[in-house]
This record gives C-alpha cells, sequence and structure tokens, in this order.
C-alpha cells in the first residue's frame, strides 16, 4: 500500500518490522497420547479451526496439545494477544488468540508490539487476504513462507486511530453480518413459500375463490398415475437395464441421453451430454422420451425429482432410475400433474413406496399406483396460470435476493479498503488532532517500537510451557 493512498498522519511499514513472526508445529499424529480435549491440555489451532468461524478471538481448536505432544514438536504458545495467520490450506484465515496458544505449521503468527492494537490487526490481515494468497508458492497447495510473511505490508496509523478504527469496523461489519444472516435465510422462506403454493393448488384451497365465482362445484376424482398416461404404448416407463444400454454405446454426436442428474438440476443438454447411434436409438423405443414428457427420478435421497422435458430438446433416451410419463391431456393437463407431483404431498406418497439400503430406489409397480386428485379441465388452467404467476414472483425475488447477496459479499472487503485508506476516520482526526500528533503521531509510534525491538536480547523464541 503507497504512502499516497494513506493519510499523511499514518505510517507505511512491513510486518517484519513491528512483531515477530512465529511459526507453528505439530507432533506425531498418530500417538494419541499427544493431544488432549479442548480445554484440558495446551490450545493448539489448526486452520481448520479457522474455516467458518467468525469471531475475532479464539481460546482454543478442536483438541489440545498434552504437555508431551507440546514438548515433542515445534509448536510454541503465542501469548494473548497474538495475531494468528493462516498460511496455507488455505492462506488467510485470521482470529486474535483470547489466550495464550499454539498452532500448528499452517500459521504464521504475529506476536505483536506495545503500540498495535490487536483488533486493528485483525481487521487489517482480514483486509489484506488476497495479496497474501497471490504470494503462496508451491505445487500440491499454495503456501507463504516466514520470510514472506515479513514482508507483509503494514499501515501503521496512531494508536488513538487503531482503536478507533477498529470500534468502527466492529460496528459496521456487525451490521453486514446481520443484513447477510437475513438475506441468507431468504432462500429458504422462499422454498417453504413455493411448497406452500402447491400445497393450495392441489388441495384446491389456491381456486376456492375461483369456483365461488364461476359457481364450479368441488368436483376432484382421484386418477392412478397408469390411468393419466396415454393409451400409447410406452407412455409410461423407466430407462432401460444395464443389458440393454452400456457405457461403451455412448457416443459424442448422435441421439441425446437423460439422466438422473438432468432431471434434479432441470438443466437438460449441455458440454457433459451423452448420446446413442440412431440404430442403438430405435432400439431402445420403450425408453424414449419426448419434449414435454414428465421425467421423475426413481432414485436418490430422496428419490421423486421432477421436471419437464423442454420443447426445444430433441427426442431422447432415457437413462437407468429414471420414469417418463406422457400425460393424457383429455383427462389432465401436463403442467398440473407436473405441478401436483412437484408437492410434498405426492414426494412423500413417492418416498412411502421407496425402499433401498444405500439409496432409496422408487418401485415402479407401486409408482403407477399412486393417485392424484384431479379436478375439471378449466380448473386446472386456472391452477397451473396461479401457480405460474406466484413462482414467477418467487423467481424474481430469488434474483433479487442472489444480487443483494453479492452485493453484501463485496460490502466487507469495501469498508476494510476504507478503513484501511483512512476514509472511516477522516472526520475523526480533524476533530483530534492532538491524538495524532507529535508524540502520539504514526511516525513517533513506528520509531519507538523499532527502538523498542532494536533494544531487545536475542533470545530463544520457542516459549515452551513449564510442566
Amino acid at each position: 500500500m503507497s504512502e499516497a493512498s494513506i493519510p499523511k498522519e499514518w505510517s507505511d511499514c512491513q510486518v517484519g518490522m513491528i512483531a515477530d513472526v512465529i511459526a507453528g508445529g505439530t507432533p506425531k499424529a498418530g500417538n494419541p497420547d499427544n493431544f488432549a480435549e479442548p480445554g484440558s491440555g495446551i490450545a493448539w489451532l489448526t486452520p481448520a479451526d479457522l474455516s467458518g468461524y467468525k469471531q475475532k478471538f479464539i481460546s482454543h481448536g478442536a483438541r489440545d496439545l498434552s504437555q508431551a505432544g507440546y514438548d515433542s514438536s515445534s509448536a510454541k504458545l503465542m501469548p494473548k494477544g497474538s495475531i494468528l495467520f493462516s498460511s496455507r490450506a488455505p492462506i488467510g484465515y485470521v482470529a486474535v488468540a483470547a489466550n495464550e496458544i499454539s498452532t500448528n505449521q499452517g500459521f504464521k503468527n504475529f506476536v505483536l508490539p506495545n503500540g498495535v492494537d490487536s483488533s486493528y490487526a485483525y481487521f487489517y490481515f482480514r483486509s489484506i487476504r488476497d495479496l497474501a494468497e497471490s504470494l503462496g508458492t508451491g505445487t500440491t497447495f499454495k503456501e507463504i513462507s516466514g520470510a514472506t510473511a515479513k514482508t507483509l505490508p503494514f499501515v501503521l496509523p496512531p494508536l488513538a486511530e487503531q482503536k478507533e478504527i477498529a470500534t468502527r469496523l466492529d460496528d459496521l461489519l456487525a451490521q453486514v453480518d446481520s443484513v447477510k444472516t437475513r438475506l441468507d435465510g431468504l432462500p429458504a422462506i422462499l422454498k417453504r413459500f413455493r411448497q406452500s403454493v402447491l400445497a393450495a393448488a392441489v388441495s384446491g384451497k389456491l381456486t376456492e375463490e375461483w369456483r365461488k365465482e364461476n359457481k364450479v362445484a368441488f368436483d376432484w376424482n382421484p386418477f392412478l398415475i397408469e390411468d393419466l398416461a396415454c393409451e400409447k404404448k410406452y407412455s409410461l416407463g423407466i430407462g432401460p437395464f444395464g443389458s440393454n444400454l452400456k457405457v461403451t454405446d455412448y457416443r459424442d454426436h448422435g441421439h441425446p441421453l437423460v439422466f438422473v442428474r438432468e432431471i434434479r438440476a432441470h438443466s437438460f443438454g449441455g458440454e457433459g451430454t451423452k448420446f446413442v447411434s440412431t440404430s442403438k436409438f430405435n432400439e431402445l423405443k420403450a425408453h424414449r422420451v419426448e419434449p414435454g414428457n414428465i421425467l421423475i427420478t426413481k432414485m436418490g435421497d430422496p428419490p421423486g425429482d421432477v421436471a419437464i422435458y423442454p420443447l426445444d430438446r430433441p427426442k431422447a433416451v432415457i437413462t437407468a432410475d429414471c420414469i417418463k410419463l406422457s400425460v393424457d391431456e383429455s383427462k389432465a393437463t401436463t403442467n398440473f400433474v407436473y405441478y401436483s407431483m412437484m408437492s410434498e404431498c405426492f414426494r412423500a406418497k413417492v418416498f412411502d413406496i421407496s425402499g433401498g439400503v444405500a439409496q432409496q430406489k422408487v418401485n415402479l409397480k407401486k409408482f403407477k399406483k399412486l393417485n392424484l386428485d384431479i379436478p375439471s379441465l378449466p380448473e386446472q388452467a386456472e391452477i397451473v396460470r396461479r401457480v405460474e404467476e406466484l413462482f414467477a414472483f418467487a423467481d424474481q425475488v430469488d434474483l433479487r435476493v442472489t444480487e443483494a447477496q453479492g452485493h453484501v459479499n463485496h460490502l466487507t472487503q469495501s469498508i476494510l479498503a476504507k478503513a484501511f485508506r483512512g476514509e472511516l476516520t477522516e472526520q475523526w482526526r480533524k476533530e483530534n488532532s492532538d491524538l495524532i500528533t507529535g508524540e502520539n503521531s504514526a511516525t513517533a509510534l513506528l520509531e519507538r517500537i523499532k527502538s523498542e525491538r532494536a533494544n531487545q536480547k536475542p533470545k530463544n523464541k520457542t516459549r515452551k510451557k513449564k510442566a
């Protein structure tokens, strides 16, 4: 970070100029006597302990070191307030030691001098994660060395301003986290909304007022799945068994195959599409799927995902564990049957007729005997119209939520960048000039830190804890 990008009252330096950079270590992992339950031994961290960790301070990891494990390794105790910075797998996790703590070799830890606020340093190191990652080297995984860690830039404001910046970041980023939490909860709410729409649709509640306005009686009748199928010979069935369709039959072009994963993702075609030859396509006539057919997954956890094969796709062949249904439009519309099968009520019926140990699979004979409650064709059309209207609204909200999540995810780094350009405390500096000048200036602070470090006697940095 260049001096031109920070306030004139601040100083630029490198981490190695102000802090001791200390790595960690790990005892022999195969010896359980080297480890202890959290809180019962010597606190010890690995980068995995910081994965998903959102607090500033940390007191221990998933397990402690025993005294024997600590003594047999190169792990070192960091004093309270040290910055714990992961240097590999991945680079850039950061936390502040809430107490004396050690780490494995996946850290470069920064022991701060008097005059550097640990909360300020915590936020600063969060802000340079991308820079630290760019300096990593290695083939198996990227890592920054101790020598590289010492050259990381550090922006040093006067101590009073460091504390002001940390306080403001605590408040601002807490607000950002609160907004992010609410946004992250919206997809689940939208999912429940869609299911409530489907529940109302298949129970008749969605069109209750419509029936009154149109003087239509509630006249819904149960139909078996097999009775809703077209009278065509192959209108309801499953994909071919392995003896009829093998991996060796796959081609790079020809007639496409449809897999279970495509039904789940509602995405057909693309780079992963496989094909069969025309002769194989003709041989598998019973397993063909046409645009507009309903497709159901026969296996999964749980099974019963449903999709409509798109109208713009060519005729294809379903693979094993896919069920196809061509609906008799004189009895029911394809879209009404599709939405009925999407409902939790129907999915529960599918689960009840499924079995298996490793994975649940639908029994096709029992599937054919499942029933759907079907209203008149005009009411089906009205239900489909209303469901699609409400789903379109939910899709719009979903899109806006995704956009908002993207903005919020960038907001944290934007706030951090402003903080370390001095923009958050610009007015504060004008109002508190006595706290950032003379003996309180960053220049004077940096000189004191350098002088104190130069006067320190050489010492062994391995601060081993006494038994």
